[in-house]
């Protein structure tokens, strides 16, 4: 079989059948190779976008990184439908069927250890935002009269900022305390940059919980009833995804020593 491997994800056997007209990565579609009772699920990718030096010029296309994030999470997707994948960072890529048995060989022991603990769990993400205040987007009303009503405008501004600041934390802190208690484990991420999140307000949690499948009902629920306890504040929550926060290891330390293809 010509081409590279593209790897989604591992995770052990599984009975229900995926999507019949799935496709992931360069309108691929997912595959599966068994090794030790594992599977690696994978598209067969052409060398002349994947190998590593066409694969680091279209990592710095963001048009193209995005239309593969998409086709990569949509496979991930349909997996944690019918199982519970271990997922792979973005463009993980290896040079053929053996190159990625020897991979899954040198890291059977973590890919088992890692799926037992996540099997029949699911990450839920939840971001609290302060909201954009209507005064920080108007013009303000009227010329201050000297410079001594400039700077007592000034510091008003600055003691409501702060002490909306002050509120949003301790909402956060409170949520996210509670939503731990909850979950059987949580990451704190660092907050988004509105500028690349695109998002409204000022992120100031950004978490993810990993919390049993069963259990997921309850959990949105929960955060639900959180959603008018703070005004001002507005929380979003993702999901269910795949454990990407949980696995164990940082995304970036998974590197393909066969091609030295690396993702983002």
């Amino acid at each position: 079989m010509s081409g590279l491997r593209y790897v989604y994800a591992v995770c052990r056997p599984f009975r229900s059948a995926l999507q019949s007209q799935l496709t992931g990565v360069a309108g691929q579609p997912p595959r599966q190779l068994t090794h030790h009772g594992l599977i690696a699920v994978y598209s067969v990718v052409p060398e002349r976008d994947f190998a590593e030096e066409p694969l680091r010029a279209h990592l710095e296309d963001l048009n193209w990184l995005a239309e593969t994030a998409r086709a990569h999470q949509g496979v991930i997707d349909a997996l944690t439908v019918v199982t519970t994948p271990l997922p792979l960072r973005l463009a993980t890529v290896f040079r053929d069927d053996s190159a990625l048995r020897t991979m899954m060989e040198s890291r059977e022991e973590y890919f088992l250890r890692t799926l037992d603990r996540l099997e029949g769990r699911v990450e839920w993400g939840v971001k609290v935002y302060v909201e954009p205040r209507p005064e920080d987007t108007e013009a303000p009303a009227g010329k201050p009269e000297s410079g001594r009503d400039y700077l007592r405008r000034r510091r008003l501004s600055a003691r409501d900022h702060e002490y909306i600041w002050q509120e949003a934390t301790e909402f956060a802190g409170r949520l996210h305390a509670t939503l731990s208690s909850y979950a059987e484990d949580s990451r704190l991420h660092n907050p988004q940059s509105r500028a690349l999140s695109g998002a409204a307000g000022q992120n100031v949690l950004n978490a993810a919980y990993l919390v049993p499948r069963g259990d997921s009902e309850e959990f949105v629920e929960l955060v639900d009833r959180t959603k008018d306890e703070a005004p001002g504040m507005r929380v979003e929550l993702t999901g269910p995804w795949a454990a990407y926060s949980f696995t164990g290891e940082e995304t970036n330390e998974e590197t393909d020593e066969e091609t030295g293809d690396e993702g983002p």
